[in-house]
C-alpha cells in the first residue's frame, strides 16, 4: 500500500502511477502540503482524484483540524463522518486501521469535509451546541452502538454517569461495558462521552485524555 506523507520522499512518478493504476485498488496517499501546480503530471494527478472522487471511487476522505485540543483528524465516508480522532491517538495509526477494516482508497480531500469543519469551528468558539452532521456508525456494534445512540440524548451542559447511561441503554449492570464503549467512541466531541461522567462527580478516563475531557466540559458550562 503506498503511503506517501514526507515531502522529501515525496516522489512525483510514483503519485501518478500510483493514482493512474490503482483507483480500482487499494490506495491510501497523503497528498497534504504538497504544491500541484507546476508539474503536467501532477495535474493529471489532480484532475484523476477529482474524477475518481466524482465517480465514488475514493471511499475515505480526511482532514486535520487545529483546536483549543490540539489537532484532530477529521474521516469520511460517503454515508458521513466516520472518524474523530486525536493527536495522542496517533493520526497515521488511526488512517492505517480505516485502510485495513474499512477501505484503503483514502485521500485529504477538504473540501468534502467543509461542512464538519465549520460546525466543529463553531462549537469550539461557543456558537454551537449541537451538531447537524449526516454520521456513518458502522464501526460500532451491538450494545456499543446503543451506547453511542443515547449520548445524543445527553444534551449540552448537562453529564450523566456511567450507570446512569447503562440504565438508559438497557443494561443496568454493564457499567464497565459503558466505559469501554466510550473509550472506544469513533467521533469524540461529535458523540458526546465527554458528558459521561463517574458516580462520584470525578470525571473519568478519555480518549482525548483527561485534559481535553475537563476543557470540554468547561467549555460547555459556560
Amino acid at each position: 500500500m503506498p503511503i506517501i506523507s514526507d515531502p522529501q520522499r515525496f516522489n512525483v512518478d510514483d503519485l501518478y502511477v500510483d493514482l493512474r493504476t490503482s483507483l480500482g485498488l487499494p490506495v491510501y496517499l497523503k497528498c497534504e502540503g504538497f504544491n500541484f501546480a507546476g508539474s503536467v503530471k501532477l495535474k493529471a494527478a489532480v484532475a484523476m482524484i477529482e474524477a475518481a472522487e466524482e465517480q465514488g471511487l475514493l471511499d475515505l476522505t480526511y482532514i486535520t483540524l487545529d483546536t483549543p485540543l490540539g489537532r484532530l483528524m477529521l474521516v469520511a465516508s460517503a454515508r458521513g463522518l466516520l472518524r474523530v480522532a486525536y493527536e495522542r491517538e496517533g493520526h497515521e495509526v488511526v488512517l492505517e486501521r480505516l485502510a485495513n477494516v474499512v477501505s484503503p482508497r483514502i485521500l485529504h480531500t477538504p473540501q468534502r469535509l467543509d461542512v464538519v469543519r465549520r460546525q466543529i469551528d463553531e462549537y469550539f468558539e461557543g456558537d454551537r451546541r449541537t451538531f447537524d452532521l449526516q454520521l456513518d456508525l458502522h464501526l460500532a456494534k451491538g450494545f456499543r452502538r446503543v451506547v453511542l445512540d443515547h449520548l445524543l440524548d445527553i444534551h449540552y451542559g448537562e453529564t450523566q454517569s456511567y450507570a446512569q447511561v447503562a440504565d438508559a441503554a438497557g443494561n443496568p449492570r454493564a457499567v464497565r461495558a459503558v466505559g469501554t464503549a466510550c473509550a472506544t467512541n469513533p467521533l469524540p466531541v461529535v458523540l458526546p462521552c465527554h458528558r459521561v461522567i463517574r458516580s462520584d462527580g470525578k470525571i473519568g478516563e478519555y480518549v482525548g485524555g483527561a485534559e481535553a475531557k475537563q476543557k470540554l466540559l468547561a467549555l460547555e458550562s459556560q
